[in-house]
């Protein structure tokens, strides 16, 4: 996957959140969740082990990497893991794209917790 190109859909360059690494599985899949549905510029690559995420210009609010994560499991429940990440948009546009990518869950949904996002 390259970098955004012009006729992609990127995040809005107002959008807000922290910054974060994480310890991937699979690169590739997580790319298709942050940059292909959730829009996120990729700003940087390093092969197959990790990427580097921004919205509006930012050298990096993602970061994503398999460097000791490669091909693992998900945590079990009730063990360590990522509980909560917060990505203020600045609109709801998000929400259609993130229908039409298939990554709708039953537990967040939009309808029934306004708040969200």
């Amino acid at each position: 996957m390259g970098q955004s190109g012009k006729g992609e859909k990127a995040v809005h360059p107002g959008t807000r959140m922290g910054h974060v690494h994480l310890r991937v599985a699979d690169l590739e899949r997580a790319l298709a969740f942050y940059h292909g549905v959730l829009g996120f510029e990729v700003t940087q690559r390093y092969g197959d082990g990790a990427a580097f995420l921004s919205a509006g210009g930012y050298h990096h609010h993602i970061g994503l990497n398999t460097w000791e994560s490669l091909g693992g499991k998900p945590p079990a429940p009730r063990t360590t893991g990522l509980y909560h990440l917060a990505i203020l948009y600045p609109t709801r546009a998000p929400r259609s794209r993130m229908r039409c990518g298939g990554w709708w869950r039953r537990r967040c949904r939009w309808r029934e917790h306004p708040t969200m996002g």
